[in-house]
C-alpha cells in the first residue's frame, strides 16, 4: 500500500468547464499508486458528486484528500449557503441547483446520494449562512 498522500483541490464556483478535473485526477493517482478498481471508481464518483456540490451550490470550495494504507478519507469545505435541510437535501432527486445548471444537464439531485452510496463513512456538517464541510472514507478492506 502506498506512503500516505495528501492532495488538495480548489474549486471555482460556477466554473463548468473545468468542474471534474479534481476527480479525474485523484483516479489517476489512485490508479497509479496500484489501488484497486473498485475503490478507484467509488472514489472518481464520490469527488466528482462532490466537485459538482462546490461548483453548482458551495460558491466553490476546496477538495482534500487524504490516502493512506487502508482508506481514502475525501472532505470537501466550503463558505456557501449551507443546507437548511441535509434529510431532505439526501433523498433522491431533491435540488436546489439553478436554471443554469439544470440546462447543461446537471442537478438532478443525485450528488448527496451518490456520496452517500459510495461512502463507508458519511458526514456533512452544515450551517446556513457559513458553509457546509462533508467528509466521506471508503475502506481499502471494504
Amino acid at each position: 500500500m502506498p506512503e500516505p498522500l495528501d492532495l488538495e483541490y480548489d474549486i471555482v464556483a460556477d466554473d463548468y468547464q473545468t468542474a471534474g478535473e479534481a476527480s479525474n485526477n485523484l483516479k489517476e493517482t489512485l490508479k497509479m499508486l496500484g489501488i484497486s478498481s473498485p475503490i478507484c471508481r467509488r472514489a472518481a464518483i464520490i469527488t466528482y458528486e462532490a466537485e459538482m456540490n462546490l461548483v453548482i451550490h458551495g460558491g466553490g470550495g476546496r477538495i482534500i484528500a487524504n490516502i493512506d494504507e487502508d482508506k481514502i478519507e475525501i472532505k470537501t469545505v466550503d463558505q456557501g449557503p449551507g443546507i437548511p435541510d441535509v434529510s431532505l437535501a439526501i433523498q433522491e432527486g431533491y435540488t436546489t441547483a439553478s436554471d443554469q445548471a439544470r440546462e447543461m444537464g446537471f442537478g438532478a439531485g443525485m450528488g448527496l446520494p451518490n456520496i452517500k452510496r459510495n461512502a463507508d463513512i458519511f458526514e456533512i456538517t452544515t450551517e446556513v449562512g457559513k458553509g457546509t464541510t462533508l467528509r466521506a472514507v471508503i475502506n481499502f478492506t471494504s
